[in-house]
């Protein structure tokens, strides 16, 4: 693990790290989107209005400006609205992409909001996680982790948020972790708590188990069948952030697990939940 002297936040971090007033406008007309991209067939105005709460007068404004704009197309038979080509046309630059390219920018956002390393933990088909990508605030003391690691899935903050998703029977995670090597092991009824807790907030953390003197804090990105994909973690050196920051940086990362999850792993048309995806 490397070190960088601590220094002062850069100009314009605060604004980076996504502080200061959502514009109302956009937001009801980012839910409007969303909610008509989850849609199954065309919507109406009542319709959309109910989905989004947000009042009927305000969606057929928003609606009527977005289709002026390509963003939504007008069925004129039915009065329906559905996503329109402009909508392609601005995701038109990730075809082709890794999942790990998408990512990275939401890696470097939390990276400078929470003043540490975020990493993105691939889950692989041999019961592992390796270090995909990750990205670090520059002007900090900080973890220095390279790419290609491999662990346990089940080790660590990531491995609780796994462990939580799997939800094996207790007999079989209690022989799995038996297996685990950590530099401080928890005892298992502590690691299962853990597991537990995970499963009801959505992130979890490990405090000096898995290395000594390092906090990591994670959530998990799963696909539309519940298949664990990718870890997200947010790691660093025990004592060098106060405590109420981890609550803070859980939440952030499983909000963006989720977003991800359902931008990268949508179920597609007709897919029905308990069916193996295409």
């Amino acid at each position: 693990m490397d070190s960088r002297t601590l220094g002062m936040p850069e100009p314009g971090a605060e604004r980076l790290a996504g502080h200061g007033r959502d514009v109302g406008a956009v937001v009801n007309a980012v839910a409007i989107l969303r909610h008509l991209a989850a849609a199954a067939r065309p919507l109406g105005v009542a319709a959309i209005a109910r989905g989004t709460g947000i009042s009927a007068s305000t969606c057929f404004n928003i609606l009527r400006t977005l289709t002026r704009t390509h963003f939504v197309s007008f069925e004129e038979a039915g009065k329906t609205y559905t996503l329109g080509l402009a909508v392609a046309e601005l995701a038109t630059r990730f075809f082709g992409m890794s999942h790990t390219e998408l990512i990275r920018p939401e890696l470097r956002r939390l990276a400078m909001k929470h003043g540490m390393l975020i990493a993105l933990w691939r889950v692989t088909e041999d019961g592992h996680i390796v270090l995909a990508d990750r990205a670090h605030n520059p002007d900090g003391v900080r973890v220095e982790m390279s790419i290609g690691i491999r662990l346990p899935m089940l080790v660590g903050a990531v491995g609780r948020c796994i462990a939580a998703v799997l939800d094996l029977p207790e007999a079989e995670l209690r022989r799995r972790f038996g297996q685990l090597r950590w530099q401080a092991s928890p005892s298992f009824e502590t690691y299962l708590t853990e597991v537990r807790a995970a499963r009801e907030v959505g992130w979890s953390m490990d405090d000096g188990h898995l290395y000594r003197g390092i906090v990591t804090v994670a959530a998990l990105i799963t696909d539309a069948a519940g298949k664990p994909r990718f870890g997200l973690s947010g790691v660093t050196i025990a004592a060098q952030h106060d405590p109420a920051t981890f609550p803070v940086l859980g939440r952030d990362l499983a909000e963006m697990a989720g977003l991800t999850s359902r931008a990268l792993f949508a179920a597609p048309p007709g897919w029905a939940a308990g069916t193996e995806l295409p």
